[in-house]
């Protein structure tokens, strides 16, 4: 007589079943800070998790009314986007040399955030997509992603950006010295077929790449219908008192 099999077919988190496992969300240690501080149940900010893409890396500024009116740049690097604000924002002038303090690594996602940051949250305020798109390597090293890597290493990051209103080549050049917390650089246009000496590109553009809106428009889109609607009574009523 044969013998029943005995044995349990083994549960399986895999394509054994014949169903894919999730797969867990790679951890990212150099996303460790932006995490730290923000709260992700009251910002629509994304919390991270996209890994590098295979495609030219990109690049995006977000104008960010917070404490500060201010500039963040971002530039895809190892699988993040390495960032700087950017208090005066960027200069097409060669002779205009713009400070820009290295902040937190950011995620990949946050290529696409335009909105409102809560009051009290981390960098709270208003968030436009400034400008965006791609770049490259602007050094003379033949591989150009070490050339890229070794750039930001050394503190000599030349880039060549490929977006809506900024073009061309540029660098973030390290500044020496003791200070404390992130390192502070300068961010410099090269001279080249897209430099405008004494132009305000920043002044220049006032809307957002993406939706078309100003920063009042953005900001009003994100505030509760119930705000809304008190504004406009608000506005309402001293319309028809002007009008009497």
């Amino acid at each position: 007589m044969s013998k029943k099999a005995t044995t349990r077919k083994k549960s399986s988190t895999g394509t054994r079943s014949g169903k894919p496992a999730e797969t867990a969300r790679a951890p990212q240690p150099e996303l460790a800070e932006y995490r730290r501080k923000r709260d992700f149940t009251r910002t629509a900010e994304p919390e991270g998790g996209a890994t590098h893409s295979a495609h030219k890396p990109a690049f995006v500024i977000q104008k960010h009314a917070a404490s500060r009116m201010h500039y963040d740049l971002r530039l895809e690097h190892d699988g993040v986007m390495k960032s700087w604000a950017v208090p005066k924002g960027p200069s097409l002038d060669p002779s205009v040399k713009r400070l820009a303090m290295e902040v937190e690594d950011h995620p990949i996602e946050y290529n696409t955030f335009e909105g409102t940051i809560p009051q009290g949250e981390y960098g709270g305020g208003t968030v436009m997509l400034w400008d965006r798109g791609t770049y490259s390597y602007g050094g003379t090293s033949p591989d150009p992603v070490e050339g890229l890597r070794r750039g930001y290493e050394k503190g000599d990051f030349k880039f060549v950006l490929n977006g809506k209103r900024l073009k061309g080549s540029w660098a973030l050049v390290r500044m020496r010295g003791d200070r404390p917390g992130k390192p502070q650089w300068l961010l410099i246009k090269h001279n080249d077929e897209y430099a405008a000496r004494g132009s305000d590109v920043a002044a220049d553009h006032q809307t957002s790449v993406a939706t078309g809106r100003t920063m009042e428009e953005i900001a009003t889109a994100a505030r509760s219908p119930a705000a809304k609607n008190a504004d406009d009574s608000a506005y309402g009523r001293l319309t028809a008192r002007r009008t009497r």
